[in-house]
């Protein structure tokens, strides 16, 4: 045997030219695919279940807001402290105002039919027209107005009755259906509360529309008695705020009530009918 003999099996042609030898092809285990397909679901699996916790705690806020805000309409700091029979009568004026506002849609329905009725409608458009002429006269203050209602009675305390006060009870009772009022002082004049009505603090007493008041202050009102005296009497209402500054309401429901003071009319200078 030739000692130049060279091996074989490198798969280059025995010519005598000196090439690379190629790298060996690394030997992959069979089961090597496998672990890397279950590798890949076990990493979707980890990002599944980071979007779940996040998803969670989104839910959880959402339903964390959701019962504090329902908490919070659920809760009137007024009402929750009323004794039940307290409640029990806010109700039931509820129910008679609603009676009353049914009553006059009926009314207001039936003069409609009048009107429409053909030879007896002028006469009852004029009727009509009279009627509410005296309503809207009420209102305004340019007429004399009676029926049932309150006098309510301010007296001050250590400290003086400031206008806010006043304000507050006028607002309550115009909330209870009030349809007429006036404010008397210690001089025992009068002044007309309409809708533009204003009250001012002033030294020695309050200013209403210009005129100046002094202490004690009652309010001559119109309306349902029981429900305004319910509004003015609410927990945290009327009666208790001038109590916790020392001062003193006297509320008492008189069958008749007048409300003489009147106003003069208002000249409009800008507003028109739109119709």
């Amino acid at each position: 045997m030739s000692s130049d003999h060279k091996p074989t099996g490198t798969g280059w042609p025995d010519d005598g030219v000196s090439r690379p030898r190629s790298a060996p092809t690394p030997v992959v285990p069979d089961d090597a695919d496998d672990d890397v397909a279950a590798e890949r679901p076990a990493k979707a699996g980890r990002r599944l279940t980071s979007a779940g916790v996040v998803i969670a705690v989104l839910l959880g806020l959402l339903g964390f807001t959701l019962v504090v805000q329902l908490r919070s309409n659920a809760t009137d700091s007024g009402l929750a402290s009323a004794r039940q029979e307290d409640l029990v009568r806010i109700l039931s004026d509820l129910e008679a105002r609603e009676e009353r506002l049914r009553q006059e849609i009926a009314d207001l329905e039936d003069s409609q039919r009048q009107l429409s009725s053909g030879a007896a409608g002028r006469q009852a458009a004029l009727d009509e027209a009279t009627r509410r002429a005296d309503e809207l006269g009420v209102l305004a203050g340019t007429l004399p107005a009676r029926g049932p209602g309150l006098t309510v009675e301010f007296k001050a305390g250590s400290e003086p009755l400031k206008a806010s006060a006043i304000l507050d009870a006028v607002q309550e009772l115009r909330g209870a259906g009030a349809e007429a009022m006036q404010i008397g002082g210690a001089d025992g004049a009068a002044v007309r509360i309409v809708a533009s009505t204003y009250f001012l603090d002033a030294d020695g007493g309050i200013t209403v529309d210009g005129r100046r008041l002094a202490a004690p202050y009652t309010i001559a009102v119109i309306g349902e008695p029981r429900t305004m005296e319910t509004a003015l009497k609410i927990p945290g209402g009327v009666v208790e705020s001038v109590g916790n500054d020392n001062g003193t309401v006297i509320v008492q429901e008189q069958e008749v009530v007048d409300v003489s003071a009147l106003r003069a009319p208002t000249t409009l200078q800008h507003a028109r009918p739109a119709s």
